[in-house]
C-alpha cells in the first residue's frame, strides 16, 4: 500500500490542529505557513475531514479550523480511511467480483488479513502518541511496535 499525498498531509494537517486543542480556531494559512503545503491543497484536503465530522470550521475574523475531538480519541487509521481512495491492500479483497479466482485463492485471503493486520495496527497509534515522540524529539523508536503499544 502507498499512502498518498493527500493522506500524509492530511494527517501533517490534524496533527498542527491538535498541537492547538482547545485553543482558538487555526487559519488555513498558519496551517500552510508551519507545514509548507499550500493553501489551495489544504482547502482540498480539509473538506473530507470536515464531512467525516474530524474537523469544524468557524467564519469571521478569528475563524479557522479546530478538531471536533481531543486527538487521544482520533487514531491514524480513522485518518487513512477517511483519506485514502482505498482501504485495501488489493482491488480483489473488496471486489472479489472483479477476479475471476477470488472464490479459490488464497493469496487473496492473505491480503484480507494483511490490510487487517495493517488496519489494526493504525487504530491503536492516536494523534496524542505522534504528538508525544514529536514532542520527544526522538521521531520513531527503532522498534516501531512500541506506537501504540499497550492499547486494548
Amino acid at each position: 500500500m502507498k499512502l498518498s499525498t493527500k493522506t500524509r498531509y492530511g494527517t501533517r494537517l490534524i496533527l498542527d490542529l491538535a498541537r492547538h486543542y482547545g485553543q482558538t480556531p487555526v487559519s488555513i494559512g498558519d496551517i500552510s505557513k508551519r507545514q509548507d503545503i499550500s493553501v489551495k491543497y489544504l482547502e482540498q484536503i480539509i473538506r473530507p475531514l470536515k464531512t467525516a465530522r474530524l474537523v469544524i470550521s468557524t467564519r469571521g475574523p478569528k475563524g479557522g479550523h479546530s478538531l471536533t475531538k481531543d486527538p487521544k480519541e482520533i487514531t491514524l487509521g480513522e485518518i487513512v480511511r477517511v483519506l485514502q481512495s482505498s482501504e485495501v491492500l488489493a482491488e480483489c479483497v473488496s471486489e472479489p467480483e472483479k477476479c475471476l479466482r477470488s472464490s479459490d485463492c488464497c493469496v487473496r485471503i492473505a491480503w484480507q488479513e494483511a490490510t487487517n493486520a495493517l488496519y489494526e495496527k493504525l487504530n491503536s497509534i492516536t494523534i496524542t502518541d505522534l504528538l508525544t515522540y514529536e514532542d520527544q524529539g526522538v521521531g520513531f523508536p527503532d522498534e516501531c511496535s512500541s506506537l501504540g503499544a499497550g492499547k486494548t
